[in-house]
């Protein structure tokens, strides 16, 4: 491609830590009609170097379209969240579907979705929170892996770090709704999820099969 772009970005950190820390960064072009065209859109979310980037497509609608620097994605957790939170949306429409927005009074800003969405996204079990941190960035190997332990499974307490494999950069995602509603899906059971170095996602099982995915949001 081998231009750069300049077009105003607004970056957020989603799924902050209780103590404000931590959270994964993301760039949000809320004018994305400025950014035309499959191959800019690319170029200007390699350039940035965030694991998502969102153009805002129809702020009305809620209609977004997000990017990795290398792909784009039907669905991604923390882009969703994360705009909604900027622009202060009841639903999003990424191309995936229609995505409904709640917020708690805490700030919590949910997303409810279906674990298919996030399909690709591998987990795996480990015995201890210990191995899970002490694995190199990225583990060797190809293809999304969300590499979890317990902390206490009784109180549905989770240790996780995800690994995108995709070899565009991004060695390790701090927090990652997607994986978090993957993992969700298959337990059966709402987590309270500690990733990265410092960030924090829950989750909740609703009745009709969706699973919510939950975090706060900051600049």
């Amino acid at each position: 491609m081998g231009y750069e772009i300049a077009v105003e970005v607004e970056v957020v950190r989603v799924f902050v830590g209780p103590d404000g820390r931590g959270g994964n960064p993301l760039g949000i072009v809320r004018d994305g009609p400025s950014v035309p065209g499959d191959e800019r859109r690319l170029a200007l979310a390699a350039q940035l170097g965030f694991s998502e980037t969102v153009f805002v497509d129809d702020p009305a609608r809620g209609a977004v379209d997000i990017w990795t620097p290398s792909v784009r994605l039907p669905f991604a957790g923390h882009p969703l969240i994360g705009t909604a939170w900027l622009l202060g949306a009841d639903v999003l429409r990424p191309p995936v579907g229609e995505v409904p927005v709640r917020r708690d009074a805490d700030g919590t800003v949910w997303i409810a979705a279906r674990p298919e969405w996030a399909s690709g996204r591998r987990t795996r079990r480990y015995a201890s929170v210990a191995e899970v941190d002490t694995l190199p960035a990225p583990p060797p190997g190809e293809g999304w892996l969300y590499a979890w332990a317990w902390e206490d499974e009784a109180a549905g307490q989770v240790r996780a770090r995800g690994f995108p494999r995709r070899g565009d950069g991004i060695a390790e995602d701090e927090a990652t709704g997607a994986a978090a509603l993957v993992l969700a899906g298959e337990s059966r059971r709402d987590l309270d999820i500690r990733q990265g170095a410092a960030s924090r996602i829950r989750t909740r099982s609703l009745p009709d099969g969706t699973v919510e995915v939950g975090g706060r949001v900051t600049r």
